[in-house]
């Protein structure tokens, strides 16, 4: 019985993280090529409406990853925590100017303010995409001890926020119109929009699946006592992020045509 709650406390924080990639991955993706994507003011306004009605939704899934991994793998998170705090500290920091940058864009009319505002979005997403790159890097070596470092570790960083930048190209080529859309597209090639985003979406699943597997998760697991009342109550309202997400895809599954955010 024991084996088999710490078996869904691994699914479970596997099923969050990899939630967050490919949905939070993809708005991040979209605010790293905001200046490609968006020429001006009022085309990066509307660039940034096709990912508005998802971003704060996205995040949910990362935070209940961090609460599983927290809640039941105390002694593994307290190894992470620690000893890749040099790559969580910059993730972190990136995912605040992020979202400090969307949502103070609109507070005041000024082109400067708003030039500032857009220039965190894109240095924060940067920073956060070229971070998780680097955490999973040390993860894969199955070493959480120590963030990892050489050729690989730069690699792996440049190549995961390569895949974050498709990501977010191809969900901008499903939201947008026009010359927003044939921008979106250029990663995409012949391939379309859907099929390089169905793709990359399976590669941002697999990433942390794959660390996660290297992982000594099943050694770290908390007692059996405390995996018996957490895991239970996560299952039990794992359907309401999944619903909420289905919501947002059917309400806004429109592509956006102007410059508003909702």
């Amino acid at each position: 019985m024991e084996i088999a709650v710490e078996t869904l406390a691994a699914a479970l924080l596997g099923l969050f993280t990899a939630g967050y990639l490919v949905l939070g991955g993809a708005d991040l993706g979209v605010c790293m090529l905001l200046p490609h994507l968006g020429r001006d003011a009022d085309e990066r306004r509307t660039v940034l409406a096709a990912i508005a009605p998802f971003f704060l939704g996205n995040e949910v899934w990362l935070i209940a990853a961090a609460g599983v991994f927290v809640g039941c793998f105390p002694a593994l998170e307290g190894e992470v925590f620690t000893g890749q705090s040099a790559v969580l500290v910059p993730l972190l920091a990136g995912w605040i100017v992020r979202d400090a940058g969307l949502w103070w864009r609109g507070r005041a009319p000024w082109r400067a303010w708003r030039a500032l505002c857009d220039g965190m979005a894109v240095a924060g997403s940067w920073t956060a995409a070229l971070a998780w790159g680097w955490l999973l890097a040390g993860l894969l070596t199955g070493d959480p001890a120590e963030p990892a470092a050489g050729p690989a570790a730069v690699l792996t960083s440049l190549g995961v926020a390569a895949l974050f930048a498709v990501h977010g190209s191809a969900f901008a080529a499903l939201r947008l119109t026009g010359g927003l859309r044939r921008r979106a597209r250029l990663p995409a090639g012949r391939a379309g929009e859907r099929s390089t985003f169905a793709l990359t979406a399976l590669a941002m699943a697999v990433l942390p699946l794959a660390a996660g597997v290297r992982l000594p998760l099943a050694e770290s697991a908390a007692g059996g006592q405390v995996l018996g009342l957490l895991v239970p109550a996560v299952l039990a309202v794992v359907p309401l992020p999944v619903a909420a997400q289905v919501w947002l895809w059917l309400t806004f599954r429109g592509r956006v045509t102007g410059p508003s955010y909702l």
